[in-house]
């Protein structure tokens, strides 16, 4: 049996919960609406605001689609509820970062500035202090695209190994190299 799929998931209050004939179930919350196609042969099932996956037979597909439709229905309900953050640190000497609206504008040492369109599902802020980071704060409902924003921020200017510079996780470790020693 799947260890995440037999989990049920309790449904928090102010949290609304629909399953279609189909299996479409949609999710409706204080911070939004997200839906997710689920696979047929599963069986959902609500009881007393607790919702349980069950799959008909013990194949191999039906165990993978097991676990991860659960996951993605608690992501789910877990962002229309409470919602999801993401924080992103410049690191390197002259890299900044602001916002405008949905637009984000990057200065990462190329010789333009790099903008990038933020979905307006993902509320985008720059904070800058003195003496620290520049930091990107993504806030969203889904999990999912915030993820997909988050990575492709980073692609931007990758973490070297040498001093570290680019674009990271708050928090993240960067396995560092030694440089060239003398002879």
């Amino acid at each position: 049996m799947s260890r995440i799929g037999k989990n049920p998931i309790s449904i928090p209050g102010g949290v609304t919960l629909d399953i279609s004939k189909s299996n479409l179930v949609t999710v409706k919350g204080p911070k939004g609406e997200l839906t997710q196609q689920v696979d047929p042969d599963l069986i959902l099932k609500i009881d007393d605001g607790i919702l349980s996956f069950e799959r008909p037979t013990e194949q191999k597909r039906h165990k993978a689609a097991h676990g991860l439709y659960r996951s993605l229905v608690n992501n789910m309900i877990i962002g229309v509820s409470d919602g999801y953050k993401k924080e992103l640190e410049l690191v390197g000497v002259g890299y900044k970062a602001t916002s405008a609206g949905q637009l984000l504008e990057l200065t990462l040492g190329y010789s333009h500035p790099i903008y990038f369109s933020i979905p307006a599902e993902v509320k985008v802020e720059t904070v800058t202090e003195k003496g620290s980071n520049p930091k990107i704060v993504l806030t969203s409902h889904d999990k999912q695209l915030i993820g997909q924003i988050a990575a492709k921020i980073r692609t931007f200017r990758k973490i070297e190994p040498y001093k570290g510079k680019g674009i990271r996780f708050v928090g993240e470790v960067i396995r560092r190299k030694a440089g060239k020693t003398t002879a």
